[in-house]
């Protein structure tokens, strides 16, 4: 008896050494959680109603017919959204719960209102969405709680369920045994378990589930040592963290916390009494109890757990009675799925950088990205559709095999932040992982341009000729004699017509004049990693680019000069709330605020009269500066567009280099389009300030020379830098002879 009680006594030891190794460390792996940007809301304000709707909901905003009463309740009405926020801990600081009203009259905020104040509100920022997790192997999620923030009623109902004696045993209840015992034998089968709480935290959290005597043995024998060194609320507060509550697709839900999200949308503290109920009947057989699979046999279990609590006399008559006759509600079942799954391939690829994937899986950081999901969903909805519609003008298209269909690239950047709202890397994610928007290497076309006319700002301006009559290179040996796409029938035209037409003559005439040598270091100061190879056709942008930096160099010209780095993350917190990493603004002037003006003023010209003029016709009223590019044979179609606020991308075409038979205009703008009349917070209507360097003075388009009042028809205003203002009055429709010195004094001091 004392060699027995002796080796009890030192495997007991054993066990106590490995219990307190295991809960004094990390007794969990939590993965690491990916979220969007948080979302501004101020009076004034444009939205789009239908897009913002789905952001509620996907925030777990649950409608109710009355006014929200409850944390998470939100009634839609016709001129009004009222909504009981959620908790938003944001920076290490909570924000409380509070209910808002958001009045909305022609898609625009007219007011936003606290309504328990009955105050004002001049900004409101919506929490951030959960977009993934960073799983290990096991693909479990858990969102941990404290035993303190567990409301009494739900602990008092997972007691009724599971344990109802477990502040009066020791770790085993012999009663529990018994009537299990008792049961099973009635009903020959196995139907009712006797296990303690603690037995249970001991099988799931150190044992395999084996049914032998030796694994029950091992379990009590560690359900003792728990209890000597752990108090009764440390021990549930583990349970609750520990317990599987069934699936989400592939991914385990496994605590009552991550639970009560899952089924109810709202975290534990605001889960009501039949709701606490229906919570603590799953964890018996989750699978067989969910309300998603077996309702019935969820609500019946619910009832059971509601009558043992008020046996128990642990809710009134009344509270029983009140909680039975509550429907089953749970909130509709949401499969495990990444939002914006490029996007997060481009986070995780930035992250790998900065932790290890053990720790990005086990130590539960909080990932904030620049990702706005109602600009991410617009992207998907314009994609989708423009896809959809080049394909039906051409059905050979979409005969191809899945992996051969058309595909796209959306980028949407903030110019002056290099904040990536949404990315798009291809038409379905599943069927190809490859990131067109980042991995991609195709040629510009004319989206190129805009970066040969900026090199010729130094000698040319944009009221300058250039040639367009058909002329004949000699590369490497070989003849090359570049094409209009559209007939132009003037020998020559300003730098402006040729940007804003794509004169693909007059661009090559321009990069002959000023040097191909010097067009290669002026792109190379914009980031392109790709080769730019000091070739005439360069002009017309045979070389590659990856869509991602062709995106990023525009944004310079949106942003006066100024090259930003793309960021796609903002913030790494730990899971305390504790900034591990922020990301600052890297960016690096690459050209003057007075040559990105007059650029982008080249561009506007191409957007209301050059090749991206159907955007009128499309819907897009604000000002716009914007460029198509089109490759030979049709293989590429590109669109980029910008305003202050806001740059979008597109790129369409096939992976394999085949032709599309379309061109930007057709195939790439109505994406572009369609994307920005989704998201009308980000277009204003506003234009850019002119810069100091930049003056303005009207010139005869024909001559290009300044304009002589009631001489010159049809005077145009046109942009210069100070340097390189003209002086010459127009010459075709003044005086034939040439102004004498007094004369050019004068004019020139009239120019200052």
């Amino acid at each position: 008896m004392l060699l027995l009680v002796g080796a009890i006594v030192l495997y007991g030891l054993q066990l106590g050494k490995d219990v307190h190794k295991r809960f004094s460390g990390r007794r969990w792996t939590i993965p690491s959680t990916a979220y969007s940007d948080s979302t501004i809301l101020y009076p004034g304000q444009a939205i789009n109603p239908l897009l913002f709707k789905n952001k509620l909901k996907r925030l777990h905003y649950r409608p109710v017919a009355e006014r929200p009463q409850h944390i998470g309740d939100m009634q839609l009405t016709e001129g009004a959204i009222r909504i009981f926020l959620h908790d938003f801990n944001k920076g290490g600081s909570l924000r409380e719960a509070f209910p808002v009203e958001i009045r909305i009259d022609s898609n625009r905020i007219s007011h936003l209102k606290r309504t328990d104040r009955n105050a004002d509100l001049t900004l409101l920022e919506l929490e951030p969405e959960e977009l993934m997790h960073f799983f290990g192997l096991e693909r479990e999620a858990r969102k941990l709680v404290a035993i303190d923030d567990v409301p009494r009623h739900v602990i008092q109902a997972v007691l009724s369920a599971e344990d109802a004696r477990y502040y009066d045993h020791a770790g085993m209840d012999p009663r529990a045994i018994l009537r299990a015992f008792y049961t099973d034998l009635i009903h020959k089968e196995f139907r009712q378990g006797g296990s303690t709480i603690t037995q249970q935290l001991a099988k799931n959290y150190f044992l395999t589930p084996e049914k032998t005597l030796r694994r029950k043995l091992k379990e009590l024998m560690l359900s003792f040592t728990m209890e000597a060194m752990y108090g009764k609320d440390e021990i549930l507060e583990i349970y609750l963290n520990e317990i599987y509550f069934g699936q989400k697709g592939s991914v385990s839900i496994h605590g009552i916390g991550e639970a009560s999200w899952f089924y109810f949308g709202k975290p534990i503290k605001d889960v009501s009494l039949a709701e606490a109920a229906t919570l603590a009947g799953i964890i018996r057989a989750p699978n067989y109890y969910s309300p998603y699979t077996n309702p019935g046999q969820c609500l019946a279990r619910r009832n059971s757990v509601l009558a043992a609590m008020g046996e128990q006399g642990r809710i009134s008559e009344e509270e029983l009675a009140a909680a039975s006759a509550e429907p089953l509600s749970p909130i509709p079942y949401q499969a495990y799925g990444r939002q914006a799954p490029y996007f997060l391939d481009f986070v995780a690829a930035q992250l790998k950088t900065l932790y290890s994937p053990d720790d990005l899986a086990g130590l539960g950081f909080s990932i904030y990205t620049t990702l706005d999901t109602q600009v991410q969903e617009a992207a998907e909805n314009a994609m989708s559709r423009g896809l959809e519609e080049i394909e039906a003008r051409h059905p050979a298209l979409k005969d191809r095999s899945p992996d051969k269909r058309v595909q796209a690239a959306v980028l949407v950047m903030q110019p002056r932040t290099g904040y990536i709202l949404a990315m798009i890397g291809g038409q379905d994610y599943g069927a190809s992982q490859f990131n067109r928007s980042t991995q991609a290497r195709r040629q510009p076309g004319s989206a190129f341009k805009p970066f040969i006319f900026l090199s010729a700002l130094d000698r040319l301006t944009a009221a300058s000729f250039l040639s367009n009559v058909p002329r004949t290179y000699i590369v490497d040996g070989k003849p090359w004699r570049p094409q209009n796409y559209a007939s132009i029938d003037a020998d020559r035209v300003t730098m402006r017509t040729a940007l804003a037409k794509s004169v693909n003559r007059a661009a090559v005439d321009l990069a002959m004049q000023i040097g191909l040598e010097k067009i290669v270091a002026t792109a190379g100061r914009f980031g392109f990693s790709t080769p730019l190879a000091p070739y005439p056709s360069l002009a017309l942008g045979s070389a590659e680019v990856i869509p991602l930096e062709l995106g990023r160099a525009y944004c310079a010209l949106a942003a006066d000069g100024v090259l930003p780095q793309p960021l796609s993350l903002k913030e790494v917190t730990d899971e305390n709330g504790k900034v591990l990493q922020q990301r600052h603004m890297d960016i690096e002037e690459v050209t003057s605020p007075g040559k990105a003006y007059i650029v982008t003023s080249m561009l506007r010209t191409a957007a209301e009269e050059g090749t991206a003029r159907d955007l009128r016709r499309r819907g897009i009223s604000f000002p716009v500066a914007a460029k198509t590019g089109t490759t030979n044979d049709f293989r590429d179609a590109w669109f980029v567009g910008y305003t202050p606020d806001i740059l979008a991308l597109v790129w369409v075409g096939l992976d394999d280099g085949d032709s599309i038979k379309e061109t930007g205009a057709a195939a790439a703008l109505p994406i572009w389009a369609e994307l920005m009349k989704a998201i009308p917070q980000y277009t204003s209507g506003g234009w850019f300030e002119t810069p100091t360097e930049v003056t303005i003075r009207k010139i005869c388009p024909t001559s290009g020379q300044l304009a002589l009042p009631g001489a010159c028809p049809n005077p145009k205003d046109e942009v210069f830098l100070a340097e390189r203002v003209p002086t010459e009055p127009c010459g075709l429709h003044g005086k034939s002879k040439k102004p004498g010195i007094l004369e050019r004094f004068i004019n020139v001091f009239k120019n200052l």
